[in-house]
């Protein structure tokens, strides 16, 4: 009778070994990501803007008095709080504005990486927890967006924290204890107070509940079963109320009248900015009139194949269990509903995309937010594909360890876009002109080590592309401008409405056999223009 005790005993013993290795692997994982993260941050491009944040706190300062935040251009509505934060530690940190902004991406991009670990924990245990953490980690889409983008890179993190909310939610049904409800309402709060998409996680909490109900109905009756989803959602009731307020303390001009949320969809929902034309599958097409395959190809050509690979397969095999469970059972149910609720918050925002057709432009910044619970539901069916490779052989398991650490290792764009050379006659790979942070360094180099000085006036730097990251990178000493007349240096990114110019090239930034930017000495020669596409400098580049 002892024997079966023991043999248990020490199996769960064995188990419990097993999952703490496992965990510490994450935590390496993200620790060498952090590392790396803190090693790189300052060699980035310049990416989004700064001028919010300090309207943000200017607002608060004055209590409300100084209201310039609540109508600044159009981001008063997009949250703020990444903006906020970012204005705050530059003041305490010992770097510049925009190297804080950079490190403060990395920070909340970590968060979002351990948000992810544990999301993928709760889905299938350690192992699961490990792969999802890992493929997310070195998912070029992801980490990029870390350091140069502050509206989206943030609006992922806080999206991978309210779905952990949820997904923990479910799986405690017909219950949630009080630290999950807290965890909800922050996560949704900090959500939808980052940017108006973030109602999606509101649609993640809701769908899942007629799941929930017909098969609690079947098991135990139609009016049992309401009174028990009454009895989870009534406590959920302080986490809307939570919500609400972090929304508010993030996104102030949310909540200075009830409707703003919906005026900010409906404001998104039609295009805002005056049309361009963006190269996509290697046409130039107007951004409003971009097809429905824009955000499914780009997904598709971005995203390492591993990654979208076992990402596929566990959206199926998540489908595919929550139709065939037959468990009805409370737990059972709330597990199937976690799945469901982790589907939908990687597939909702695409259908919707591609249904409603709206403006694209920028690749697929947008979502980013996607790629938490999708790397999350790819270390699922890939726990579960290993799991069947153990059982089959040490060879097979062997075999496909070397498949992992192959495929975690991936450029901006996989084969399937036929990698980065291929992909610059189709796509548009430097939109926001982040090379031109580095050639703008190359440039002070070149002019140091020659020993170069102006003119007698300013140097004058034509740039065809964006201008704030060359103004923020040379400093005050240069004059950017548009025209190359009568300019010292012409800097052009590598994209399509850039010309090739009759001049000396001084250097150029090669990433991969690719020329991201390009550097001309104009002096002496006579340029009429930088653009193959007349009036480009008047759109978002």
């Amino acid at each position: 009778m002892h024997q079966p005790a023991a043999t248990t005993l020490h199996a769960q013993s064995g188990v419990n070994h097993h999952a703490r290795w496992l965990d510490a692997l994450a935590v390496a994982v993200l620790a060498i990501t952090a590392a790396i993260a803190f090693a790189t941050f300052r060699d980035y491009g310049l990416g989004t803007h700064s001028q919010y944040g300090a309207l943000l706190v200017s607002l608060y300062r004055s209590n409300f008095a100084d209201q310039r935040a609540l109508s600044f251009v159009n981001l008063y509505m997009y949250g703020g709080g990444f903006d906020i934060v970012a204005t705050l530690a530059a003041k305490v940190l010992p770097f510049g504005v925009f190297e804080t902004r950079r490190l403060l991406g990395a920070a909340v991009g970590l968060v979002g990486l351990f948000a992810t670990w544990r999301l993928g924990r709760r889905l299938g245990g350690p192992i699961v927890g490990l792969l999802a953490i890992t493929l997310l980690a070195t998912c070029p889409l992801y980490y990029g967006h870390m350091f140069i983008n502050a509206k989206d890179g943030p609006f992922a993190a806080v999206m991978a924290i309210a779905l952990l909310g949820l997904v923990r939610a479910f799986q405690e049904y017909p219950r949630a204890s009080p630290a999950t409800i807290a965890l909800c309402g922050t996560g949704v709060g900090l959500a939808i107070g980052a940017r108006v998409l973030g109602g999606f996680a509101v649609a993640d909490a809701l769908l899942p509940l007629p799941l929930i109900l017909v098969a609690r109905s079947r098991a135990i009756g139609a009016k049992p079963a309401l009174a028990e989803c009454g009895s989870f959602l009534v406590p959920l009731m302080p986490a809307a109320i939570l919500a609400y307020v972090v929304m508010g303390l993030v996104w102030p001009w949310s909540v200075l009248s009830p409707l703003n949320p919906f005026r900010a969809v409906e404001y998104f929902s039609n295009f805002f900015e005056k049309p361009w034309r963006e190269l996509f599958d290697g046409q130039l097409i107007p951004v409003i009139d971009m097809p429905r395959s824009y955000v499914p190809t780009l997904f598709a050509v971005q995203v390492p194949e591993l990654l979208l690979t076992l990402g596929a397969c566990g959206i199926a095999g998540a489908i595919f269990a929550i139709a065939r469970n037959a468990d009805r059972g409370a737990s059972g149910v709330g597990h199937r509903a976690a799945l469901l609720t982790t589907v939908l918050a990687v597939a909702l925002p695409v259908l919707v995309t591609v249904v409603s057709r709206p403006a694209m432009y920028n690749g697929i910044r947008h979502f980013v937010f996607v790629l938490p619970p999708f790397a999350a539901l790819a270390g699922w069916a890939g726990a579960y594909i290993g799991e069947h490779l153990y059982r089959y052989s040490k060879v097979a398991t062997a075999a496909g360890l070397l498949v992992l650490v192959a495929g975690i290792a991936s450029p901006d764009y996989n084969h399937l876009a036929g990698g980065v050379p291929r992909a610059r006659q189709n796509y548009m790979l430097d939109y926001w002109g982040l090379s031109l942070t580095q050639a703008s360094r190359r440039l002070l180099t070149v002019l140091a080590d020659r020993h170069e000085q102006p003119p007698g006036r300013q140097w004058t730097v034509a740039v065809c592309g964006p201008h704030p990251p060359v103004a923020v990178a040379l400093g005050p000493q240069f004059t950017t401008t548009w025209n190359p007349k009568g300019a010292d240096f012409a800097m052009v990114v590598g994209e399509f409405y850039c010309a090739k110019l009759d001049a000396p090239v001084v250097f150029d930034i090669v990433r991969e056999g690719v020329v991201y930017a390009r550097l001309y000495d104009l002096r002496g020669r006579t340029i009429s223009s930088l653009l193959t596409v007349p009036g480009i400098e008047q759109t978002n580049y």
